[in-house]
C-alpha cells in the first residue's frame, strides 16, 4: 500500500514537472500543454463523429440518388472546416499534416482537399514579437543589432514558420524565416495527439487508413525543424543544378543563421500559380512549366535528392531583362533522398507505362511493393490519368475536365485499395506521389497539362537513369559498357524523333521544333 501510494505520487510528481517545464519552454502559455492540445483535438474528433451521424448515418439512404451526394458533400464540407479550425487553433505540426491533406486529391473527398489547400498559402501568423524573442534566444543578440529594417507583415506564412523581408546593417536586402516559437516544443505531443486522433477516424470510418501520413511526418517532422539543415539543402541543390542558368536558389547567411533562425537572399517573384503576374509580366506558361518538369524530372530520376515540398508559395517565377524566364526554388527544409534502386524501378514504371505494357507495369509496381491487380491502380496513382487513358497511351490522349470528373467521381469506390496502395508501397514513393500531385496541380492552374514535353523531357531521364544503373553492375564488362551507352544513345535518338513526331502532329513543324530543341 505505502509503496502503491509512493509511486502514485511519483507519477503524479512527475507529471506536474514535467507541466511546468513545458510553459516554462513556451513562456507560460496554456496552449502548449499536451493536456490542453490533447482535450481539444479529441473533442473536434468527437464533433466530426457526430456530425456525421447526426447528418449523415441517422438514415439508410439510397447511395446512387442525387440527395444522397449532395447531403454527403454538404456534410464532408462541414466536417473539414470543423478540422480547419482545429488545425488553425492548435497550429504548428497540424498545419502541416492539413497542407499534405490539401495535397491528397486521390485520396480522400474533394470537399476535404479543397478546405485545406489554403493552408499552403494562408497559414495562421505569430506576431512579430514573438519572432523577435527567436531571434534573441538562437542568435544572442537584439535584432535591432542586426537589422536597419524589419518589416512586421510577412511574405509568406507556412506551418512550422514564417518568413519576413529585411535590411541588414549592411544594407543588402534579405528574407528571414523564423520558426513558430512553440512548434519544436509541442511536436512530440502533437504527434502522439494525432496518432490517436486518425486511429479513432479509422474506428469510425474503416476506409480512413492514413496511418502512413503520421508515421511519415513523425519521421521528416525533426528534420524540417533545422533550419541547418534546410540552408544545407539548399547549397547543395544549387550545386547540382548551376547548369541552369534559369534557376535560381537562395543564398544563406551563415553567420545569422541557426537550427531555427534563416537568413538568406531576398529574391523577388510571383507564385507559380498568380496567372495575372504571369500575365501581367508577359511570361510563357508553357516555358515555366517546361522548366519545373525538367528539373523535377532529373531530381527524381537522375540525382536522387528531391525537393518535396513544390507547393505554389514555394516557387516563384519571373522575368529577367534579357526576357528570359526564371525559376526561384524556396523552402529546402525537406528532400526525399532516393536510392539507386528505387530510381531504377521507378524509371523502369515510368517506361512500362508511356510504353502501355501491361506487363513491365505489373513487374516494376511489384519491385516497389504493390501486391497483384493493385499495379492498375497504382499506375493511375503516379499518371493521375484514369486507366482506359493509361491503357490507350497517356501520351497520345489530351488530358481533359471529364478526365478530372471521372477520377473525382470513382475516388470513393477505390479508396480502400487506394489505402492498401499507401500501405504496401515502398517507403519512398510516398513523397514522390506528393510531389506529383503538387507539379500536377501548378501545371492545372497554368493550363499546361498537355504540353508535349513533359512526357519528352521525363522519358528521357527515365532512360539515362535506367541505363547509368545497369552500367554499374559489378559484372560488366568494358564492351558491355559500351554496348549500354550505345543502346542508350540509340534510345534517346528514337524519343526525340518520337516526340518530334507527336509535336509535328499536335503543334506544327516551328512549335514542335522549338519544344524539343
Amino acid at each position: 500500500m505505502l509503496l502503491r501510494r509512493v509511486l502514485g505520487y511519483g507519477v503524479l510528481g512527475a507529471g506536474l514537472v514535467s507541466t511546468g517545464l513545458s510553459l516554462h519552454t513556451n513562456d507560460y502559455d496554456p496552449n502548449s500543454l499536451g493536456i490542453v492540445r490533447l482535450s481539444r483535438s479529441a473533442a473536434a474528433v468527437v464533433d466530426v463523429a457526430l456530425t456525421y451521424k447526426r447528418e449523415l448515418y441517422y438514415r439508410d439512404w439510397d447511395k446512387e440518388t442525387p440527395e444522397y451526394k449532395a447531403e454527403k458533400s454538404r456534410v464532408h464540407k462541414m466536417a473539414a472546416e470543423k478540422l480547419l479550425k482545429l488545425i488553425c487553433t492548435n497550429k504548428g505540426v497540424y498545419i502541416k499534416v492539413g497542407q499534405h491533406i490539401g495535397a491528397l486529391e486521390y485520396l480522400l473527398p474533394k470537399e476535404f482537399v479543397q478546405t485545406m489547400k489554403v493552408l499552403h498559402s494562408d497559414a495562421p501568423q505569430n506576431p512579430i514579437e514573438d519572432l523577435y524573442k527567436v531571434i534573441r534566444q538562437d542568435l544572442k543578440c537584439n535584432p535591432e543589432d542586426i537589422f536597419d529594417d524589419f518589416e512586421r507583415e510577412p511574405l509568406g506564412t507556412a506551418s512550422l514558420a514564417q518568413v519576413h523581408k529585411a535590411r541588414l546593417k549592411t544594407g543588402e536586402i534579405v528574407a528571414v524565416k523564423v520558426q513558430h516559437p512553440y512548434v519544436k516544443g509541442n511536436s512530440r505531443v502533437d504527434m502522439k495527439t494525432m496518432e490517436l486522433a486518425v486511429s479513432v477516424l479509422a474506428r469510425i470510418f474503416p476506409d480512413f487508413k492514413i496511418h502512413w501520413l503520421v508515421e511519415e511526418s513523425k519521421k521528416n517532422l525533426p528534420v524540417e525543424l533545422d533550419f541547418i539543415n534546410e540552408g544545407r539543402n539548399a547549397e547543395k541543390v544549387a550545386k547540382q543544378f548551376e547548369k541552369y542558368s534559369w534557376l535560381r536558389v537562395p543564398k544563406i547567411y551563415w553567420q545569422l543563421s541557426s537550427s531555427r533562425v534563416l537568413v538568406m537572399e531576398y529574391l523577388e517573384g510571383g507564385h507559380v500559380t498568380d496567372l495575372s503576374y504571369i500575365k501581367r509580366n508577359k511570361i510563357d506558361a508553357f516555358a515555366v512549366a517546361n522548366r519545373i518538369g525538367q528539373l523535377y524530372s532529373e531530381m527524381i530520376f537522375s540525382t536522387g535528392f528531391v525537393h518535396s515540398d513544390p507547393h505554389p508559395g514555394n516557387i516563384l517565377v519571373r522575368r529577367t531583362p534579357q526576357h528570359s524566364v526564371e525559376i526561384i526554388l524556396l523552402d529546402h527544409g525537406l528532400y526525399a533522398n532516393l536510392t539507386d534502386k528505387f530510381r531504377y524501378d521507378y524509371s523502369k514504371l515510368w517506361l512500362s507505362i508511356l510504353n502501355v505494357d501491361r506487363k513491365a507495369m505489373r513487374l516494376h509496381s511489384e519491385q516497389l511493393g504493390i501486391k497483384g491487380d493493385l499495379y492498375g491502380l497504382f499506375a493511375c496513382m503516379v499518371t493521375g490519368r484514369p486507366w482506359e487513358t493509361v491503357m490507350q497511351g497517356i501520351t497520345k490522349i489530351k488530358y481533359s475536365k471529364e478526365e478530372k470528373n471521372t477520377l473525382q467521381s470513382n475516388t470513393s469506390l477505390v479508396l480502400p485499395h487506394i489505402s492498401d496502395v499507401l500501405e504496401q508501397v515502398d517507403r519512398q514513393m510516398l513523397l514522390i506521389l506528393k510531389t506529383n500531385d503538387l507539379i500536377r496541380g501548378i501545371e492545372s492552374t497554368l493550363r499546361t497539362q498537355n504540353r508535349m514535353t513533359a512526357f519528352w523531357v521525363m522519358s528521357k531521364c527515365c532512360v539515362q537513369s535506367s541505363y547509368a544503373e545497369q552500367r554499374t553492375q559489378p559484372a560488366n564488362t568494358r564492351s558491355r559498357v559500351l554496348w549500354l551507352r550505345l543502346r542508350e544513345r540509340w534510345e534517346l535518338l528514337k524519343l526525340n524523333c518520337y516526340y518530334l513526331y507527336l509535336g509535328l502532329i499536335n503543334f506544327g513543324f516551328l512549335e514542335a521544333l522549338k519544344q524539343v530543341i
